[in-house]
């Protein structure tokens, strides 16, 4: 019996503004019966997603959907030497909004830039170090969320990303469990939030006639659909970590999908 009724992948973009039309927003959903299909955003004059229209969407559709387990493509939280650099307390509700505070790259009109060059917010009071990684990309040899600039970079989108998963927290409550910061057995029935890695599985499905971002949403779904259906998705939910790795695990997050 599957945990979910829907599987959503999002392979996310951090360019330009939080209204802007990015070709590389792409959202894939499957259901336990259906392979993945491309969800299109909501009928408008922009022709594909914006990071506003994408929470708003996001929010509704897991207020009012069946269980789902949501892939998103970008980190979740950052290194414990950024929480010690800073003496931040080791909770992630607090981490999210302190980091809004100082990037507030949520705004209409503000790209992550602005906020890099000390246009806008306080970002500066804020920053990272290239070097700093989290554990889970060290075992994954991903690179670091501060790793602006760069092919293969989830410093933007994660930077533009974080003030979502805070409006999504703030919008959906305990009705949404996001994983493993509310703890690692997601309960029964409850949607999922959880940090995706397309590269885990990206290259286990042909590309057919899809984009690379098209591509990534829909690995990301179809790994989860196929994970849900052979029983293996509820033991990635609990990767094998020592104690001590776990505790910081739930600080940092960690990648589904990642033993």
């Amino acid at each position: 019996m599957p945990q979910f009724a829907r599987y959503l992948g999002i392979d996310y973009s951090g360019a330009a503004t939080p209204m802007s039309s990015l070709k590389g927003l792409s959202v894939y959903a499957a259901t336990p019966e259906d392979w993945p299909v491309e969800i299109p955003p909501p009928p408008s004059p922009r022709k594909y997603w914006t990071r506003r229209g994408l929470a708003e969407w996001l929010a509704a559709a897991l207020r009012h959907g069946p269980p789902t387990c949501v892939g998103l493509d970008h980190a979740f939280s950052f290194p414990l030497r950024y929480f010690e650099a800073y003496r931040l307390p080791p909770d992630w509700s607090a981490f999210l909004d302190d980091f809004h505070d100082h990037w507030p790259t949520d705004g209409d009109h503000l790209y992550v830039d602005f906020v890099r060059q000390g246009w806008h917010g306080r970002g500066a009071a804020r920053s990272g170090n290239a070097r700093w990684r989290r554990m889970t990309e060290e075992r994954c040899r991903a690179k670091s969320v501060f790793h602006f600039d760069v092919q293969g970079s989830v410093a933007k989108s994660t930077h533009a990303g974080l003030p979502w998963l805070r409006y999504l927290r703030q919008q959906l409550g305990a009705g949404v469990h996001f994983w493993p910061f509310d703890g690692w057995t997601p309960p029964a029935g409850r949607s999922v939030i959880a940090e995706a890695y397309p590269a885990l599985c990206s290259r286990l499905f042909p590309i057919e006639k899809r984009n690379p971002h098209q591509h990534d949403a829909y690995s990301v779904a179809r790994w989860m659909q196929e994970s849900d259906a052979n029983q293996t998705l509820s033991a990635y939910f609990h990767p094998e970590l020592r104690p001590e790795e776990r505790k910081l695990a739930q600080l940092e997050g960690w990648i589904l999908g990642l033993a």
